[in-house]
């Protein structure tokens, strides 16, 4: 997420602390909260299924999912 939306979500924050946020900020604030964790999600699946676990006789294997 590029800084400028990080910056606008932190900004709409201090907004709502001192006054009521319009529906639209609302709005334009819940999108951006989402896409940010949406984001957030991805850089850490991908770096989980990166990971790769080395066992004591040596190999090296892929980190399993867990069932659900």
């Amino acid at each position: 997420m590029i800084q400028e939306k990080m910056d606008r979500i932190s900004a709409l924050t201090r907004i709502s602390r001192e006054r009521e946020l319009t529906q639209e900020e609302k709005v334009e604030r819940q999108a951006l909260r989402e896409e940010y964790l949406a984001e957030w999600r991805r850089g850490t699946i991908e770096t989980l299924e990166s990971l790769r676990i080395e066992n004591p006789d040596g190999t090296i294997v892929p980190l399993k999912k867990k069932k659900q």
